[in-house]
């Protein structure tokens, strides 16, 4: 959407806006003790990066884990602020993979999400995780097979999409 904001877009055109395909969710360290797992493909860790900051504002001790997913290096949002959340944060796992190519210097994983690394996840929060996926609609769908595939109970995972919701 951005490229085509700030690329195409001209004075005088008219835009139809459209809020995420299938709702929202939330997470409160306050309404839940359970482990967080995270998994996010592109700006889909926008809402995951406010859950994070929420459980740090709180003091929460919940374990976290994030599976971050991007096309490129330079695609990695919140690269430096979540790279220092997972150096000072004892209870926080991150996890990043791109799946286009690696830049220099590059550490993490190359390649699409699979069920090996959601399984290291959810063995390393504990086991059952209130789970969060948010990204593009094809990643949710995978991302969430890839879960209950690993054990997650379909009620512990909730989904935020974005994508064509029509021609």
């Amino acid at each position: 959407m951005s490229p085509f904001l700030t690329g195409e877009l001209q004075p005088d055109d008219t835009i139809q806006l459209r809020g995420p395909i299938g709702g929202y969710f939330v997470w409160s360290a306050f309404e839940r003790r359970h482990p967080l797992l995270l998994v996010g493909g592109g700006s889909g860790i926008v809402p995951l990066m406010c859950m994070l900051r929420h459980r740090g504002l709180t003091g929460s001790a919940v374990p976290a884990a994030l599976l971050y997913s991007a096309r490129t290096r330079e695609d990695v949002i919140y690269h430096g602020e979540l790279r220092a959340l997972a150096r000072s944060d004892p209870g926080f796992t991150l996890r990043m993979t791109l799946t286009r190519d690696s830049a220099p210097g590059w550490s993490g994983r190359v390649g699409r999400i699979d069920l090996p690394a959601v399984q290291a996840l959810l063995e390393g929060v504990g086991g059952v995780a209130d789970s969060f996926v948010c990204g593009p609609d094809g990643f949710v769908e995978a991302a969430s097979a890839l879960l209950m595939q690993a054990g997650q109970p379909g009620y512990a995972i909730r989904t935020e999409r974005f994508g064509p919701t029509g021609t």
